[in-house]
């Protein structure tokens, strides 16, 4: 249908994001799917049954828009538990439809017309535009590209009177870093005594590889006090269709999300809440996830060996990096769109993850993959 009116955009220099275009492609190409960030196998029978006990229950309208308060209940116990920080289940913590919903709802409510946002790039596609839309500027710093560590007095560099928030991402998507003790050492003291909010996507918090520490704000007293943390029940529980998550905050920054979050959404999901509330009750459910993902890291790695690809060390997260200009002259997306056409395999150019789009020689791959999937790929790969 022809419009009206010609509509002026908000974001003109966006488009159908990397993840959209690259899922179509590998359809056309009947590609192996290596590239989204969604595991291709099921969830444990369990967590339907308790999803269907909940709607033949007749949990099937909307939930307290804050969420159910078993969840939320099991969520502040489950925090404290882990990381030692008391959230209060009434106010302080919000159960959210997705954890995309949450970050959204946290820089529409903290980030004014003027402000500045710090974030690191590589970065998840969403945080620079979200920032936009609240009239702000996004202020990316790059991790190096040797370790992809943040180098903090380039942050201290940029950090000024406009600076309202800085965003972090640990494990981080899409290079499998994680935060170190180190860094938050240097958070805390560029943030101590200013009103910067931190922003903590911790999505991947309970996929920590090797016994390392995942270093929630919740550990870190003086930064869970200027914190919003948010996670996914999603990536924990291999339901990402689901779309429910929870955010973690001090009262005064959680008044302020919730204002957002009601108008966005209101609830999430009710029978889906009443899930996980159960699932929660056994720990085991989430902390035997670092292990699971590990051995798929660990069976890709292996299975790829003899490959003319060089594989980034990953730490956390289920994505791994894999080099391939020591072989190919051509750019991240080009070199992408070879790999699915003739050798029907997906993957993520790295360039997507930056403002710039400049190519970077790395793509990324997900082992969130039934092993079958991952024993193809790296047959697949180890043709190129």
């Amino acid at each position: 249908m022809k419009s009206a009116m010609s509509p002026q955009s908000k974001l003109p220099d966006v488009g159908t994001t990397i993840f959209t275009v690259i899922g179509q492609l590998s359809a056309e190409h009947n590609a192996l799917n290596l590239s989204q960030g969604a595991p291709n196998f099921s969830c444990q029978p369990s967590l339907i049954d308790a999803v269907a006990k909940s709607m033949r229950a007749g949990q099937n309208q909307y939930a307290p828009m804050s969420g159910v308060a078993a969840l939320r209940r099991a969520l502040s116990a489950k925090v404290e538990a882990l990381y030692g920080c008391h959230y209060d289940a009434d106010s302080e913590v919000t159960v959210i439809a997705s954890a995309s919903e949450g970050i959204y709802s946290a820089i529409s409510a903290l980030v004014h017309p003027g402000d500045e946002v710090i974030y690191f790039e590589p970065a998840f596609d969403s945080y620079s535009p979200i920032v936009r839309l609240q009239g702000a500027k996004p202020v990316p710093v790059r991790l190096s590209m040797d370790d992809f560590s943040i180098d903090w007095d380039e942050v201290a560099s940029v950090i000024n009177s406009r600076t309202r928030m800085i965003i972090i991402n640990s494990p981080h998507n899409p290079t499998g870093a994680i935060f170190t003790q180190h860094d938050i050492d240097r958070l805390t003291a560029l943030t101590r005594n200013t009103d910067i909010v931190i922003l903590s996507d911790e999505v991947y918090e309970h996929v920590v590889f090797d016994g390392e520490r995942h270093e929630s704000m919740a550990r870190h007293p003086e930064l869970a006090e200027r914190s919003v943390i948010v996670s996914s029940f999603g990536k924990t529980y291999h339901v990402t269709g689901w779309r429910v998550g929870y955010t973690l905050a001090p009262e005064a920054l959680m008044d302020e999300i919730r204002k957002v979050h009601q108008f966005m959404v209101f609830t999430a999901d009710t029978p889906m809440q009443y899930a996980f509330a159960e699932a929660l009750a056994d720990p085991q459910s989430y902390l035997g996830l670092a292990d699971f993902y590990q051995q798929k890291r660990d069976l890709l790695v292996k299975a790829m060996h003899g490959s003319r690809f060089e594989l980034l060390p990953t730490r956390g997260s289920f994505f791994m990096l894999a080099r391939f200009n020591h072989f190919s002259p051509l750019s991240d997306d080009e070199f992408v769109l070879k790999l699915i056409r003739d050798h029907q395999v997906s993957s993520i150019p790295l360039s997507a993850f930056y403002s710039d789009n400049k190519p970077t020689g790395l793509i990324r791959f997900s082992f969130a993959k039934d092993d079958e999937t991952l024993y193809e790929g790296a047959r697949r790969l180890s043709g190129v």
